[in-house]
């Protein structure tokens, strides 16, 4: 693989999304990542269909049994040649299996463990089942989202398993790679969602904490906004206003054909429902994508809503490359990009136990000893 972290071998205890996600991120990297599922897990996958979890993209694959003191010796043994290692099990049940960070680094010095949870390794709450919504609730970043005058609305489950856990945990592991630089030594990553959902929401407590933000729903950026909405269209599909600057503003009348009518001044927050009636009235004449046409050239900050299905094909994400199709399945393409470190386009996803003697002879085992642990049940 290529890319700023060609080179760097992680190894992914498999968990949930977040953990897989924070995987694929390092792998579009150019991280070389193994993904260690359970032996029962693996046993149970149909090979006889592809592998095409995008989340699973360019990693190799075992399944291995943590609960045999061989396997839990073949994870070590994996580790001794690591960079990265991470989990995303409850605080201590690492330890219980043997894979803790102190096994771990006693094996590896140098390597970086990664733990990723829902409440963090302390606390009263660490525990404790949990969440995307649960860690977006007591962070304080689930209240504010909704419209005015109706509940907290729960969003999918990007703010805080997502952004706020899996790239949080990514961002740490690069963070502590390059610290090892200077160090020569690994260290522990306490990665934990409701801080990563907290830290997410940063200039919003500024916000609150002046003045500058007051109930759900009645912002400048909460749908509190006339002209930073989105409104149906006449075919039943939507369209998503942005026009916050005046220029851009006077662009939006522009489109809407109404520039010289009178209408209550932009910031004037009494005059927002006035405005929302006046420009749902006129989105809902013409389809979505007759809006698009209409404001083509026009800097308004208007775009079409559009669903996972048609993105790929939009022409802005067509000229960038933006979406790669692998296995047959959409997704997008690796991110950021970089002027030197070009990353390669992502490998199709693999079962456990698909090459498995290859993939061990990578990791410094002789066949030999691969083939016990298959013989023993502990590997597939």
């Amino acid at each position: 693989m290529s890319g700023p972290l060609a080179g760097t071998r992680v190894v992914e205890l498999v968990g949930l999304g977040p953990g897989p996600f924070c995987g694929m991120v390092l792998a579009d990297l150019g991280a070389q990542v193994l993904r260690v599922d359970r032996v029962e897990a693996a046993r149970a996958i149909d090979r006889q269909q592809p592998a095409t979890n995008p989340m699973n993209r360019s990693k190799r694959a075992l399944g291995l049994d943590l609960k045999s003191p061989d396997g839990v010796e073949a994870f070590l043994g994996l580790v001794e040649h690591a960079d990265v290692a991470f989990e995303v099990f409850r605080p201590g049940v690492a330890e219980r299996l043997g894979v803790g960070p102190d096994a771990c680094r006693a094996r590896n010095p140098r390597l970086i463990y990664g733990r990723l949870t829902g409440w963090g390794q302390s606390g009263p709450l660490a525990g404790a089942a949990g969440h995307d919504l649960d860690y977006l609730a007591v962070s304080g970043a689930l209240e504010p989202l909704g419209r005015v005058g109706q509940p907290p609305t729960a969003p999918i489950n990007l703010l805080a398993d997502f952004a706020g856990g899996g790239m949080l945990l990514a961002l740490g592991v690069a963070a502590a790679l390059y610290e090892r630089e200077r160090s020569g030594e690994g260290q522990v990553i306490d990665a934990a969602m409701v801080d990563g959902a907290a830290l997410m929401l940063t200039p919003f407590y500024g916000a609150r904490a002046s003045g500058a933000w007051g109930e759900r729903g009645t912002n400048l950026l909460d749908t509190g906004a006339p002209f930073y909405d989105v409104y149906e269209t006449a075919d039943g599909k939507w369209l998503a206003l942005g026009a916050i600057e005046p220029q851009f503003y006077a662009a939006l009348l522009e489109g809407l054909g109404l520039t010289g009518t009178e209408l209550p001044a932009q910031m004037d927050t009494h005059g927002w429902a006035e405005l929302r009636t006046r420009f749902s009235a006129v989105i809902s004449t013409r389809t979505r994508d007759q809006w698009v046409e209409r404001f083509a050239g026009l800097d308004a900050c208007v775009a079409p809503v559009l669903t996972p299905v048609e993105a790929p094909a939009h022409p802005h994400h067509e000229a960038r490359a933006a979406f790669r199709t692998v296995q047959g399945v959409p997704q997008p393409a690796p991110a950021p990009r970089f002027s030197r470190s070009t990353l390669d386009d992502p490998r199709p996803a693999e079962h456990p136990g698909v090459a498995t003697a290859e993939t061990l002879a990578d990791w410094g085992f002789d066949a030999i000893a691969v083939a016990k642990l298959q013989d023993a049940g502990v590997l597939i």
